[in-house]
């Protein structure tokens, strides 16, 4: 039995997730310093096995450095966001915003990665940035999709490799195809589904009867 924790982090309260079974855990965007994310995985005995990043702006990777000297695991995200590294978008350091201590990264791709012993779908949702990628546990009934689709809302489209016609493209192809009861998990604000979102969100309306 899967479970999800949330713990907004960082300067932007941005929500990093760890999902666990009785033994593991997966933390998905560590976006402030790893030391909350550590004490709550020794206190419950979790093992971590994975840190995965839906994209690579600076509030959503800001613990990713810690994590990786902590547990010796590699960062998983895709390299089309790789660039960002090098910008203040993803570098941090703007508008007195934190820098984000360097770390290293595995590119990950669409398709099927095992987690946790149940699936996850790496899917490729860009618009919010080049290489956003949602995570779909059917285990769990989940998606995480960083700051692609929010409660009622989009992500951002004004940034740097941004399009706000591949963000809507992402969204009805690969998160509105999924089961309506989905839970979608954003990276900020709260989680809402994928059935609410496809009736309420105005960025949507052909879906709203």
């Amino acid at each position: 039995m899967l479970e999800v924790t949330v713990m907004p982090l960082g300067p932007l309260d941005t929500n990093c997730y760890v999902v666990h079974s009785k033994s593991e855990a997966v933390v998905i965007d560590p976006g402030g310093e790893a030391g909350e994310i550590l004490s709550f995985l020794a206190a419950e005995k979790k093992s971590l096995v994975a840190i995965l990043n839906t994209h690579l702006h600076f509030d959503h990777i800001q613990g990713n450095a810690d994590l990786v000297a902590a547990t010796g695991l590699a960062v998983m995200a895709s390299e089309k966001d790789g660039f960002l590294l090098e910008t203040e978008l993803g570098g941090g350091g703007m508008m007195g915003f934190p820098r984000t201590p360097a770390f290293s990264f595995t590119p990950l791709q669409e398709g099927e990665l095992t987690l946790l012993g149940v699936n996850c779908r790496v899917l490729a949702t860009p618009g919010h940035s080049p290489g956003s990628l949602s995570f779909y546990f059917q285990d769990l009934g989940a998606v995480f999709v960083g700051d692609l689709l929010f409660y009622r809302s989009v992500g951002r489209t004004d940034f740097p490799g941004s399009s706000e016609q591949e963000l809507l493209r992402s969204v009805r192809s690969k998160i509105f195809t999924l089961p309506q009861e989905t839970v979608v998990y954003p990276g900020h604000g709260p989680e809402t589904t994928v059935g609410q979102e496809k009736l309420n969100n105005p960025f949507f309306t052909e879906f709203i009867r």
